[in-house]
């Protein structure tokens, strides 16, 4: 098995990031420390990869991260693949909350750009376009995941969103609902767009109507989430298809506020496993490979280093499909916005 640069720094007695310091021939490491390190080197016969010998021509060492909402817990294991990738090639990570704000965005994007960071990695808003475009035009990196940015060549992650929320609509509907309600971020952002599209051509394959009294539309929030679920109960939907994990809590509240249980009154099927919860109804939902998401996404951008002319790459990654799934049989307890 070949070794690898956690053996070299484990071997010398430093860390991975001096390591990957040492093999880039950068300054600031004391001569001592570098003789440990090549003396591991020879020893295990280590030979550092593309990405290790292209360090010496990056202009930073910094990786900025901006994703959309710090308190979902989706981003939780994205964040942790992202850094643990870039800290194996002696980069450091910047993160940054964009808070669904595309001015808070811009301020970041325009700071990240003025230190000149090695890449960026982002959750785009929906207006991400133009400062996303001066980046590239300052030849600095971007990869951008969870959603993509409709007219730009970016390296993307993404998920198969329109796939899998067709078949959580179409297992309601094999179930015998009729009138399934739909909730949404925003559809200028492409994960709303996309799993919108997935409900309602599941819905028009079985000849059901696309009821606009049905679909609702926000932030991809807890608090919208709640106020979007309570008005579209108002409609009494036998069944609902929540389209984020942090809408999925404001439904929840909602539906419980209302006196109403999952899954004897209406049944729920939603985007993401509530794995931050203690537990969760009987319902159904698609889990995102969060840790893969983070990984590939730091991969491509360790790629756009060595091949800066490569046109711009798409990796849809699989969502696992779980069906009725109860974590627990407790009573669900109100959680605020």
């Amino acid at each position: 098995m070949a070794s690898r640069i956690k053996d070299v720094a484990r071997l010398a007695g430093v860390s991975s990031a001096t390591v990957s310091r040492v093999l880039a021939n950068k300054p600031h490491v004391r001569d001592s420390v570098k003789n440990r390190v090549l003396a591991a080197v020879n020893e295990l016969g280590y030979e550092p990869n593309r990405v290790a010998r292209s360090l010496r021509v990056q202009r930073s060492s910094i990786i900025g991260l901006i994703i959309s909402d710090v308190q979902n817990s989706f981003f939780n294991t994205v964040v942790r693949a992202i850094e643990d990738s870039f800290y194996e090639h002696g980069y450091a990570v910047f993160l940054c909350n964009s808070d669904e704000d595309p001015e808070k965005e811009r301020m970041y994007l325009n700071l990240l750009k003025a230190e000149r960071v090695a890449g960026v990695i982002l959750t785009p808003t929906g207006r991400a376009a133009e400062t996303l475009k001066s980046l590239v035009q300052a030849d600095i990196p971007v990869v951008v995941i969870d959603r993509a940015v409709p007219g730009l060549e970016l390296d993307t992650v993404t998920t198969n969103n329109q796939e899998a929320a067709y078949t959580l609509v179409k297992h309601l509907i094999k179930q015998g609902h009729r009138k399934i309600a739909g909730i949404f971020p925003d559809l200028s952002i492409t994960t709303g767009l996309e799993r919108y599209e997935g409900y309602s051509s599941a819905l028009k394959e079985a000849g059901l109507p696309v009821n606009p009294a049905l679909i609702k539309t926000g932030k991809p929030v807890t608090a919208d989430g709640y106020t979007l679920a309570r008005e579209l109960l108002k409609e009494q939907p036998d069944a609902i298809f929540s389209a984020t994990k942090l809408m999925t809590l404001g439904v929840l509240r909602a539906v419980q506020e209302k006196g109403l249980s999952i899954p004897e009154d209406i049944t729920l099927a939603a985007f993401d496993k509530l794995d931050w919860m203690p537990f969760q109804p009987q319902m159904s939902f698609a889990e995102q490979p969060t840790y893969d998401l983070g990984k590939t996404a730091a991969q491509l951008l360790l790629d756009r280093f060595i091949h800066p002319d490569y046109a711009g790459r798409k990796r849809t990654l699989k969502t696992k499909l779980h069906f009725d799934v109860k974590e627990a049989d407790m009573v669900l307890t109100a959680q605020g916005p």
